[in-house]
């Protein structure tokens, strides 16, 4: 796995674990601010919810890390699941949510997962 690849990987596992954390911990706190559009008034609503949500990203970042710690030919592969998974969570984050997540998931993971494949 190339440097380039295992630098997004890296950036990318960092950033599900902050989502992680503002899912599962700060949501009623960071949420409005990230989340404008939505009414304050949901948040406290649905704090359950969202630490739920913060848990799959919490695994989607322990894969990512995890294919960075191990060696040989299952480090590509995990990789790729990992990648496909978060670049499928993007998606469905952009149609449902906001199109930014498509910029800030989707658009690392294919160029991660591109990356990997070109090596």
């Amino acid at each position: 796995m190339g440097l380039a690849a295992q630098l997004l990987i890296g950036l990318l596992a960092v950033l599900h674990l902050y989502i992680m954390w503002f899912e599962a911990f700060a949501w009623e706190t960071r949420g409005p601010k990230v989340f404008p559009t939505v009414p304050r008034e949901l948040f406290a609503k649905t704090t359950a919810q969202a630490a739920n949500q913060g848990v799959y990203n919490g695994f989607l970042a322990a894969g990512l890390i995890w294919s960075l710690l191990i060696d040989g030919p299952w480090s590509q592969h995990i990789a790729l699941f990992f990648l496909s998974c978060v670049a499928v969570a993007g998606i469905v984050g952009a149609l449902t949510v906001d199109r930014k997540i498509a910029y800030v998931q989707t658009a690392p993971a294919l160029l991660a997962i591109a990356l990997l494949l070109l090596d």
